[in-house]
């Protein structure tokens, strides 16, 4: 068996070595695989899509962009109002670990989020002028969590 040298650096047409539990051996999978692996099931910060949405009256609903990437909901309310509610993308759009991300800059004495076919666990039922929250899905449960 040769020696395992150290690489300065990788690039896609290099490979790995890879021990595959499901088929019981070791498999060499080539570096630009790995990418495109890491790509389809990472996340990266900053990466979510914007959606600015501007109520005019209290008992505002406001759709979050239907779609399998995460949100960033800038609700920008004309004044403070005494309900509003978002709703969620369709379940059938939603993907695991997918990401809703609020922000308001008024108050709204009553809050609804609507999961459109999703549970939802821990979303607020008011928000403060400046209050913002984060939704998380859950694949596996068709269930949207607060995580922030």
């Amino acid at each position: 068996m040769p020696a395992i040298t150290r690489a300065d650096t990788v690039s896609s047409g290099d490979g790995f070595v890879l021990y595959v539990e499901s088929k019981g051996g070791y498999y060499y999978v080539s570096a630009s695989d790995v990418l495109a692996w890491l790509q389809a099931g990472l996340t990266f910060p900053g990466k979510a899509t914007v959606q600015y949405s501007a109520p005019a009256a209290t008992g505002f609903t406001v759709l979050v962009t239907d779609g399998s990437s995460d949100i960033r909901l800038i609700l920008t309310p004309l004044a403070g109002y005494a309900d509003g509610a978002i709703t969620l993308p369709a379940l059938a759009n939603c993907v695991d670990k997918q990401q809703v991300i609020v922000s308001c800059t008024q108050a709204v004495a009553t809050f609804v989020v609507n999961g459109n076919g999703s549970t939802v666990v821990g979303a607020p039922t008011a928000l403060v002028a400046g209050g913002y929250f984060t939704l998380q899905f859950d694949d596996g449960v068709d269930t949207w969590y607060r995580i922030g």
